[in-house]
């Protein structure tokens, strides 16, 4: 990349890139943010693999705010998305959260979740109806193209041992799989869809799974368990500490 603007096309058939490589090669400052530029970013980032729960919580709070507020896609979200994907394997995404424990890994999944539902199939039909062709191109378009590589960062997770990091990377999974290229992991990740819906806790991504056996044409998995837009706050949203972000 050598401080380039970041292609998302270009590594849509790829492997994450090493997080490093993202973070040092990609020209933060010429891409948007809701606060304007993206030169903040890689601070914000590095932050993100402290030892230190409290630090890496924020952060991820920080980066809702600037780069999926409301969410809203980004010119640097695609390349935010990309570092967190490639950081879920490192040591510190096994911090334990505060006041809950809970691996930071879960919340580093929640977040690509969150993310990856402003750019979802429903969110995108929804503004559609009021706004026809604003898909054509842009943030959002790159963002959705980058799928496929942050569901291989993602799929390692989803038979993880800890109960809230599996659920978390099914949920994740289940959004970005949405893309035509990932079509053929649908009938195994509806297994695991239906194990969210039977036993989740959260409304939120048993409504994530509820909407993917459907739209998969899988049998009818009865009522839908959320009828409200349940993803405002994202997913893992309820009983968060005070210093969990806000997804």
């Amino acid at each position: 990349m050598n401080h380039s603007r970041f292609d998302a096309r270009a590594l849509r058939w790829c492997d994450v890139p090493p997080y490093q490589a993202v973070l040092a090669e990609t020209d933060w400052r010429s891409l948007e943010t809701a606060c304007g530029s993206g030169e903040d970013l890689p601070r914000v980032l590095a932050l993100l693999l402290e030892l230190d729960p409290e630090v890496q919580v924020s952060a991820l709070s920080e980066l809702g705010e600037l780069v999926g507020h409301q969410n809203t896609v980004y010119g640097a979200t695609a390349p935010v998305a990309v570092y967190v994907a490639g950081i879920l394997a490192h040591p510190a995404a096994m911090t334990l959260r505060p006041y809950r424990a809970i691996p930071v890994r879960a919340a580093l999944l929640s977040w690509l979740a969150s993310t990856a539902y402003g750019a979802s199939d429903e969110t995108v039909g929804r503004i559609q109806q009021y706004v026809p062709g604003f898909l054509a191109d842009g943030p959002l378009a790159a963002f959705r193209d980058l799928r496929p590589v942050l569901y291989r960062a993602v799929a390692p997770f989803l038979q993880d041992p800890h109960e809230d990091v599996r659920e978390a990377a099914v949920v994740a999974a289940l959004i970005l799989a949405e893309h035509p290229a990932l079509a053929e992991h649908r009938d195994h990740l509806a297994v695991h869809a239906r194990a969210v819906l039977d036993t989740g806790s959260r409304d939120a991504d048993r409504r994530v799974a509820w909407k993917a056996l459907e739209a998969w044409g899988h049998c009818d998995p009865g009522p839908e368990p959320l009828q409200e837009e349940a993803w405002d706050g994202g997913p893992h949203s309820d009983g968060r500490g005070d210093l969990e972000p806000p997804f």
